[in-house]
């Protein structure tokens, strides 16, 4: 049916929570983007006049979508070259959806969206809608066709999981910005010691390439094996400089509410690198270099201000 321009103001009036339930979902903007297309075309094929409650519909429909594409997804993914880490998003992008609460903050961090992989499709899409929107077991039960008592087990399920893969509370931002200076000038040292005193005994650093730019399939272990390596990554060299086009420009930043170093070359981002710093120390890098993964960031970098670089790699 032809959409009058109620239903259209209706639908976009929609679409910012729509493309960051998607995004939380499946760990891309691309097929978040996807997501709500395929929701705007059954919205537009849709008797909506007969819909009681619009937003109540979107969401089911959009969830349902993500169902499907998170299924398609896993089958994909184990023919995924390396290791596949979700797509950062950087500071005041809109996509990373409401940080009102401490909840809703941490269900759009870096690392509990890798930690949201090991979730069946169905835990993923409770512990998102309830965790991150509020909203009710009865809602989501209804949205997934199963009982509400089944829906408060399979959330419980979820945070069990999340929990689990997060034994360790983050710092907050304002004090993790000097963690983070004093890791680059670590890195930048050329030595290991310095590397080794910043990180927790079980530190771990993973990186996804997407079989475009070069990655380590496995992911690096342990203080030493991870200094050695973040020695190596910050360490010129003329390969390096092919590899992205020149001398990159390192910044620091936040991804996911996060703090991240940003490498920039001639403009465009070519590598996020996000940092779980906790109390004892860096628990975890995970860097994300496919180029398919940094095109919405390389976007969101040239439209937002920043300031000079801390460092200039490569």
């Amino acid at each position: 049916m032809a959409l009058t321009q109620t239903h259209m103001d209706r639908f976009e009036a929609s679409m910012p929570r729509l493309e960051a339930i998607a995004y939380r979902l499946l760990g891309s903007s691309s097929d978040a983007e996807d997501a709500v297309q395929d929701t705007f075309l059954r919205w537009q094929a849709a008797d909506i006049d007969r819909i009681e409650v619009p937003e109540a519909w979107l969401t089911k429909v959009l969830t349902n979508v993500c169902l499907n594409q998170l299924t398609s997804a896993r089958a994909r993914r184990e023919s995924y070259v390396g290791q596949w880490l979700p797509e950062p998003l950087l500071a005041g992008d809109p996509m990373l959806g409401p940080a009102d609460t401490a909840e809703q903050r941490e269900s759009v961090s870096y690392a509990v969206l890798a930690l949201m992989e090991r979730l069946s499709p169905n835990e993923r899409v409770v512990y998102v809608l309830r965790e991150a929107f509020d909203y009710p077991h009865r809602k989501i039960a209804e949205m997934l066709d199963i009982t509400e008592a089944s829906c408060q087990q399979l959330f419980h399920r979820a945070k069990k999981h999340i929990a689990e893969g997060r034994a360790r509370t983050e710092i907050d931002a304002e004090a993790a910005r000097p963690v983070v200076e004093e890791f680059l000038a670590a890195a930048t040292s050329g030595r290991t010691e310095p590397l080794v005193r910043l990180l927790t005994s079980d530190a771990v650093a993973i990186g996804d390439g997407g079989g475009k730019v070069p990655a380590r399939t496995k992911a690096f272990e342990g203080a030493v094996a991870v200094a050695k390596f973040m020695r190596g990554l910050f360490k010129p060299g003329k390969a390096k400089r092919d590899l992205v086009g020149g001398s990159a420009e390192i910044h620091a930043t936040t991804a996911n509410g996060s703090p991240a170093l940003v490498a920039v070359v001639g403009g465009r981002v070519v590598g996020i690198l996000c940092l779980e710093i906790t109390a004892e120390g860096i628990a975890a890098f995970r860097s994300q270099a496919n180029p398919d993964k940094l095109e919405r960031a390389t976007r969101r970098w040239a439209a937002t201000e920043h300031g000079e670089p801390l460092f200039h790699a490569f």
